[in-house]
């Protein structure tokens, strides 16, 4: 049977809280001894880095540890080792921890490395102004950085993805702070980090707008340590004077004097929080606790000791020993503290009671029957505050026993405490070493604690969470395949750890199983690919991706790995134009034009869709590229109209004139295409005529893009009519239609009397019919007239209609003795004194 809960309590303010200690694991000789090391210790229940301390001196011997020079140990709560890595750059200024338990060590030149728990790293910098001046300090939070340089400027680096470092309003220190620490942007309102700097007598606060003095007096500060909320500040003077202030520098809370604790000996070391309510203050083998009242409870310590401030207490380790100090919590308080009549406490008693088959049972529910559901609730609650396995059962024995007595009860809560508790209790076994609270494992997330337990690579564990949990798996089967692969990859003696799996085949199709076995069907392969491309297996990389069903996320990682004829036909065989396109941008811009059209030629009928992707887009977008492509590729036809294209943009005559030449060359070419070469041929001749015309006439007649038609035409009405028969001849212009374009022409600059010359310069091949409708439709009735009479005899009326004269046309029509077509045309007479003269026409005739 267990301690009872109060066994390790301590009250303070008179009995009105208590703070218990609770012996996490035991460490006997696990670690070397910590006060000659420089410490950085991770928040929940995370591990400790530490590093050998130079400044200090070590007996060397049978007990210096193999770690003991330029080398950082990666310990657990537990005090097992979890990793070990040499540093061979220069000094590191600072090293800590990241949200996600990664390790950033922090050099004098600027450069830092973000580790994981298997030695893996990234390696970013602050910068060519933090590499000249040099990093002499910094503090590292859970989502950013801020570093002091030597010329004691302030940069900020926001997340760890090696973003640009920024830099804050510059302090003016003359000297480095004696101490400083930071406030992280999501503890501030400002949502801006803020710095705090001991500086002589005070206490300055920098952030990216202001520098502000906040006028201490008490200073110099010897550590400055904010509160796990950010709401309050601890500070230790040199006269060790401990202050608690608010973090805006308005309210004074507490004043302690740390020389007035009898058994503390030499300098305190560190100044922690206990959560948000106390602060420990800690010796080499002692740990002050005080509280808001300068109440004090001591903890004694066997050697050196580090404490680490937790959300809702305080983790220290000793040399044997891993504690975790907290204020006993409200639930927790409410049941066990001796002489309580809560709800809560009475149900406890009442469930002990009919455990042992105690009638008082009956009596202790009734009495807390309208308070029964929170009783319920603060049983769960304090379940879960509980360390111990047995207590936490009891507690919720108890819950489930009142919740027998209530007619409706939600028992979500109850089931969600038991799995939570199953979790927390797996994770804080000592191999595991997570001492996680159930207040801690509330804030950070189930998938956060997965996320732990992959780092560490306790895939199968962190798998059972999952399921048990029912949270998708594929976070840890995408790690575990991350890290199979490393594991397997050849090495300088052969293959990797895993040699049975040194086939990338075999690895491959493990990898698919466990993924088809275990439900991973939402396993990004693209991602575990990626990893594989990474550690130079290509191969693997290949053959992970041909299970990846979004062509998206194949294909950008193809493109990194140089398959690029795989990519373009996997982004082709997806139907996705946009990512064909983008295939395509992105290996005109890496290959030589040549391996770029040879790509696509080769492809053959499969890439037979990129190939005309890439031809709409180069036509709209870029016609060289076209032009190249159809060049390389021997498209004879298609350059030649893309040639006649571009010449049907061009406003220069002379570049016209090029292009139509290199049309006609591309269909010359061919022998199929004759026609169209000796099209293009003269098309040449035109514009070559066209400029010529445009020279004699001095510039002040346009020829430039006429048709020939147009050409002659032009000609006629500027006079130039010998050039126009020349062009007929030259071109081959049949007679018609010269003769309907020199009809148009002398109508429009109204040379009737040269219309009359050129009628009877010869028998009209087009007859007379068009000239006489021609000027009529121009308003020329009269000139018209002259050129019925040689028109067909049948027409005639009907054209003298036309041109409006009745007369000849009651006189064709008696000449031809055609009394049908008068009585026709008579009804369309304009007036009726020429309809009776018609009339009286029509009566004569017989």
């Amino acid at each position: 049977m267990s301690e009872h809960p109060t066994t390790s309590w301590q009250a303070m303010q008179n009995g009105t809280v208590f703070y218990r200690r609770q012996q996490l694991y035991s460490m006997m000789g696990k670690m070397p001894d910590l006060g000659d090391y420089i410490i950085a210790g991770c928040r929940y229940g995370g591990p400790l880095a530490m590093m050998r301390d130079n400044t200090k001196l070590i007996a060397v011997g049978r007990a210096t540890p193999a770690h003991a020079k330029s080398q950082i140990q990666v310990y657990s709560s537990a005090g097992e080792g979890l990793l070990l890595f040499s540093w061979e750059h220069s000094r590191i200024v600072r090293f800590g921890w990241t949200l996600n338990e990664q390790l950033v060590v922090l050099n004098e030149d600027g450069v830092y490395r973000v580790y994981d728990l298997q030695g893996d790293y990234q390696q970013y910098s602050l910068g060519g102004e933090a590499s000249e001046a040099g990093v002499i300090d910094a503090r590292i939070y859970e989502n950013g950085m801020v570093a002091l340089t030597g010329s004691l400027i302030l940069l900020e680096v926001k997340g760890w993805d090696g973003a640009r470092p920024l830099t804050l309003v510059n302090p003016n220190l003359t000297d480095p702070p004696l101490s400083w620490a930071i406030i992280p942007p999501d503890l501030n309102i400002s949502r801006h980090v803020e710095v705090l700097l001991s500086v002589e007598n005070t206490i300055h606060t920098v952030d990216n707008l202001e520098n502000v003095d906040q006028r201490l007096s008490q200073g110099p500060f010897t550590h400055v340590s904010p509160s796990p909320n950010g709401k309050s500040l601890a500070l230790l003077n040199a006269a060790g004077a401990l202050l608690v202030i608010s973090s805006d520098f308005q309210r004074r809370m507490a004043e302690f004097d740390t020389l007035n604790v009898p058994s503390a000996q030499g300098n305190v070391k560190q100044v922690e929080w206990c959560g948000n309510d106390a602060i420990v203050v800690t010796w080499d083998s002692l740990a002050v606790l005080v509280g808001p009242f300068s109440d004090t409870l001591q903890y004694l310590y066997v050697g050196n000791t580090f404490a680490i401030t937790e959300t809702d207490g305080v983790r220290i380790f000793g040399a044997d020993v891993c504690d975790l100090i907290q204020k006993v919590p409200t639930s927790t308080l409410s049941i066990f503290k001796p002489g309580s009549t809560s709800p809560a406490a009475i149900l406890f008693d009442a469930w002990e009671s009919f455990s042992q088959r105690s009638p008082k049972a009956d009596e202790s529910i009734r009495s807390i029957r309208p308070e029964l559901a929170t009783a319920v609730d603060g049983c769960i609650d304090a379940a879960g505050q509980e360390w111990e396995p047995y207590w936490q059962r009891r507690l919720l024995s108890a819950a489930k026993f009142g919740q027998g007595f209530l007619d409706f009860y939600n028992p979500t809560d109850f089931i969600n405490m038991g799995q939570t508790l199953k979790v927390l209790n797996a994770v804080r076994f000592y191999e595991i070493g997570i001492p996680l609270t159930y207040a801690q494992y509330s804030y950070t997330s189930p998938t956060h604690l997965i996320s732990r337990l992959t780092s560490r690579n306790m895939h199968l564990l962190a798998l059972r969470i999952s399921t048990f949990l029912s949270l998708k798996p594929d976070v840890v089967l995408k790690h575990w395949a991350s890290a199979k692969i490393m594991r397997t990859r050849p090495t300088a003696g052969g293959t990797g750890k895993d040699s049975e799996l040194d086939s990338d085949d075999e690895v491959c199709r493990l990898i698919v199983d466990k993924f088809k076995q275990l439900g991973g069907v939402e396993v990004s392969y693209a991602e575990i690919a990626k990893r594989a491309w990474e550690v130079g297996r290509t191969g693997l990389a290949t053959k992970l991706l041909d299970h990846e069903k979004r062509a998206s996320d194949q294909v950008p990682l193809l493109l990194s790995m140089k398959e690029d004829r795989l990519a373009l036909q996997k982004a082709v065989d997806s139907g996705d134009t946009d990512l064909v396109y983008q295939v395509l941008l992105h290996l005109h811009k890496h290959l030589t034009l040549g391996s770029f059209f040879r790509l696509i030629e080769d492809g053959g009928e499969q890439l037979a869709p990129a190939s005309r992707l890439l031809q709409v887009y180069a036509r709209e977008q870029d016609r060289d590229m076209l032009r190249d492509f159809y060049y390389s590729d021997d498209r004879q036809v298609e350059s030649a109209v893309l040639a006649l294209e571009e010449a049907s943009r061009m406003q220069d005559p002379s570049a016209r004139m090029t292009a139509v030449k290199s049309a006609q060359k591309f269909f010359s070419e061919d022998k199929d295409r004759s026609f169209e070469a000796k099209i293009m041929d003269e098309f040449s001749r035109l514009l070559a005529l066209q400029q010529q015309l445009e020279a004699e006439a001095d510039g002040k007649v346009a020829f430039f893009n006429q048709s020939v038609t147009g050409t002659i035409r032009t000609c006629i009405v500027n006079g130039m009519l010998k050039r126009a028969d020349k062009i007929k001849s030259d071109f081959k212009v049949p007679d018609k239609r010269f003769w309907y374009t020199k009809l148009y022409a002398l109508t429009e600059v109204r040379d009737f009397e040269g219309l009359d010359a050129f009628s009877k310069s010869k028998r009209s091949p087009i007859g007379y019919e068009p000239f006489v409708r021609h000027l009529v439709e121009k308003g020329h009735s009269k000139e018209a007239v002259a050129y019925v009479a040689r028109c067909d005899p049948p027409k005639r009326a009907d054209l003298y209609a036309e041109c409006d004269e009745w007369r000849m046309v009651g006189k064709e029509c008696k000449d031809r003795g055609d009394k049908a077509k008068l009585e026709q045309l008579r009804k369309k007479c304009p007036n009726s004194l020429i309809a009776r003269e018609l009339e009286q026409l029509a009566t004569s005739m017989k």
